[in-house]
């Protein structure tokens, strides 16, 4: 085992339960020594069988970022009013908060998904960098930022799908947009700071969203803007229960919201400047469809 790097050695082994994952240290004498071991067990669903990888989960995302209301639902006269476009209506609102005070004006879209808001925010941003856990999300804004355009298929019923085309807007300069595959959670010292950071529909998918929320102090300039965007539908499959911002009472029995939580944690360094209900819609096959409504949140940097 030559492989010792800055003192550690990386190591995986078998436990009672689970793959281990830790680090052998290496004391003086150039002995090793275990040290803090990391079971599977302990990992989410979501880290371990990303469903964000699938084929299904990149068509429904080019089709709730770019079909807007006549693919996402077909029903003219039955459909909601409201949640079509979402990506696009949360660029624009940070793009209404967002006060120009440096060159380059950078924007971060972290859990970019197939890269429609990212797009937007090139509207007014000379750099945007989009981020997300999904190595095929990654793939797929690449190909978007190629060709501006991809094929997609949408489920009818059973195995019926139909064909469609997503399409970045001609006006958007494509050439801005740099994607790249990271977690939230760990994400890189080296990406420097931001006007502008979006994080949409993310907090409730991560396996440790108080990290990433306590990491925004460092992404976001003085006077810039984080917005938020989230229905706060905590699961155990993307987040431990003991990680959970809101959805269940502390020790005392008192109910613990998600946004009471954000607000402790991001007050210190940003003032909530405005909280706005949006609806969304994702259609999964021509008659279902998820309609739901996030909170989104708009954070100003002390």
């Amino acid at each position: 085992m030559d492989c010792k790097l800055n003192g550690l050695l990386r190591y995986a082994g078998c436990v009672t339960g689970g793959v281990a994952l830790g680090y052998w240290l290496f004391n003086s004498n150039g002995q090793s020594t275990p040290n803090q071991v990391t079971t599977v067990d302990n990992l989410t669903k979501g880290e371990t069988d990303n469903p964000y990888e699938e084929m299904k989960s990149v068509y429904e995302y080019l089709c709730f970022n770019y079909g807007g209301a006549d693919v996402n639902c077909v029903f003219t006269n039955l459909r909601p009013e409201h949640g079509y476009d979402f990506p696009k209506v949360t660029a624009e609102v940070c793009l209404r908060h967002f006060h120009p005070s440096s060159t380059p004006r950078r924007a971060l879209d972290i859990g970019c998904a197939v890269g429609r808001a990212a797009f937007e925010l090139a509207a007014e941003f000379e750099e945007v960098i989009g981020i997300d856990f999904s190595h095929h999300f990654v793939k797929v804004c690449n190909e978007l930022k190629a060709s501006g355009k991809m094929n997609y298929e949408v489920l009818v019923e059973g195995e019926l799908t139909s064909n469609h085309i997503a399409v970045v807007p001609g006006h958007l300069d494509r050439k801005r947009c740099h994607f790249q595959q990271g977690d939230a959670c760990t994400l890189s010292p080296d990406l420097g700071e931001f006007d502008c950071v979006l994080a949409g529909n993310l907090i409730c998918r991560l396996p440790h969203p108080a990290r990433f929320l306590r990491r925004l102090k460092t992404l976001v300039k003085c006077g810039g803007v984080c917005v938020i965007t989230s229905p706060y539908t905590f699961l155990k499959d993307y987040t431990n229960r003991g990680n959970w911002l809101g959805g269940l009472t502390d020790e005392s029995g008192v109910d613990v919201r998600g946004l009471s939580t954000m607000k402790k944690i991001l007050s210190p360094d940003f003032d909530l400047v405005e909280q706005v209900d949006l609806p969304f819609m994702i259609r999964e096959t021509y008659r279902k469809h998820q309609w739901t409504v996030a909170d989104v949140t708009v954070w100003r940097r002390k």
